[in-house]
């Protein structure tokens, strides 16, 4: 029997917040109904696409109005305002995270990935090491390598059914000298800790120890849940640290069209980024994505608010459900980002059964932990960023899946 959540009807009749899924158009291109990727991944179509970490509903009307204006104006002019781009992430950050930024200590660059891309060539040499800490967004192993740099990996640990930095093996491998980066994920995709400002302090002392540069992704800094508070690397003074903030993709759902911004309160960092993004005239975005920033900024904290509490309500039913239906799966409660993490090793079912049962029965295409550097085969996310009516059905389905699913001899 599927439960309805609280205040549900509330939430429902939003006039900022449409929790029902976006216009299907059958020319959409969007990666998660990709058919050739679905049947190679999962080997059926007849799936709902949890695997990609977008949202399924229409976006902030300002945002939309932004463009509609935009497309009315048909004119397609040279026209760059990173200023009023720069000044809007300060505020939305000084807004919601009493977080002090600089508009002028910005750079822009097309993405977070790219921004990513370009710090690690920038500060780290060929062959040097590049930590992160796993199970981590496999983007960023691919970054790594594909730069010519070495992937060190600072694992993991799950104490009291929560995920914790082992920070004995983090400060032993930056001990041995061939780290030149630390890869942040914070919020951490896909685990869904948010770092304390206690452990951030514990790690950036040990950094300082061994003169390391920290990169902090916080593409999901503001999809934070009650009980949890966001600290931004950029609040803790550590002049060797650069922080990817600004970028609208997740809060707003506008993977497509979104930038990214990295910031630092360190000059000399700053310059050389500054650098590198002219030097490939990387340091502007097009009309659509200032317009977009913009307008999300200024004009979108109710939509964004009624949003958050939405997902947090789908967060909340989801773990409740597994917890009184199906308590042999392990579920990590997400203290932020829109994923949540599952162990089913408790079920007793082979990778391919474990894979049958997701896909054939539940219909639910969840992405691999293994893809994240999790061995682990038992592991899988899910982006629960949809309409919680659609979730409530696929974990009955799920329920009944494992009802009816034999465990390997």
């Amino acid at each position: 029997m599927i439960k309805p959540f609280k205040n549900s009807k509330n939430i429902v009749n939003s006039q900022v917040f449409t929790p029902s899924p976006g216009r299907q158009d059958i020319s959409d291109k969007f990666i998660k109904h990709d058919s050739n990727m679905l049947n190679q991944i999962y080997g059926t179509t007849d799936v709902k696409p949890y695997w990609i970490a977008d949202m399924d509903f229409p976006i902030a009307s300002p945002i939309t109005q932004a463009m509609q204006q935009l497309v009315s104006r048909e004119t397609y002019s040279y026209e760059f305002d990173s200023t009023t781009v720069f000044e809007s992430i300060s505020a939305w950050n000084k807004d919601r995270h009493n977080l002090e930024l600089t508009p002028e200590h910005f750079v822009q660059v097309p993405g977070v990935l790219s921004a990513i891309a370009m710090l690690i060539r920038d500060f780290t040499q060929e062959g040097e090491g590049v930590l992160i800490q796993t199970p981590v967004y496999h983007q960023f192993r691919r970054l790594i390598e594909s730069a010519g740099r070495t992937v060190v990996d600072n694992t993991l640990k799950i104490e009291n059914g929560r995920y914790v930095i082992d920070f004995n093996d983090f400060e032993q491998k930056l001990s041995r000298g061939n780290v030149g980066m630390v890869l942040l994920c914070n919020p951490h995709n896909p685990v869904g800790r948010v770092w304390s400002k206690s452990e951030l302090q514990q790690l950036t002392t040990i950094a300082k120890k061994y003169h390391v540069l920290i990169v902090s992704d916080e593409v999901h800094a503001d999809i934070v849940f009650e009980g949890s508070q966001f600290t931004s690397m950029a609040s803790l003074a550590y002049e060797n640290s650069l922080t990817i903030i600004g970028s609208p993709a997740k809060n707003f759902g506008l993977n497509s069209i979104s930038n990214g911004y990295i910031y630092s309160d360190n000059p000399s960092l700053r310059e050389i980024i500054k650098a590198t993004s002219a030097s490939m005239s990387l340091d502007h975005g097009n009309a659509f994505t200032t317009h977009a920033t913009i307008a999300a900024y200024q004009h979108g904290k109710d939509w964004f608010d009624a949003f958050l509490t939405y997902t947090q309500t789908t967060r909340n039913w989801i773990v409740d459900f597994m917890a009184a239906e199906l308590p042999q799966v392990i579920t990590f409660v997400p203290e932020g980002t829109n994923q949540i993490w599952f162990d089913f090793t408790g079920l007793n079912l082979t990778a391919g059964q474990l894979k049958t049962l997701l896909t054939k029965q539940a219909k639910m295409a969840l992405t691999p932990g293994t893809w994240f550097g999790e061995k682990d085969e038992n592991f899988y996310r899910m982006n629960f960023a949809s309409p919680l009516e659609q979730v409530q059905a696929s974990f009955e389905q799920l329920k009944k899946g494992i009802a009816d699913s034999k465990p390997a001899k």
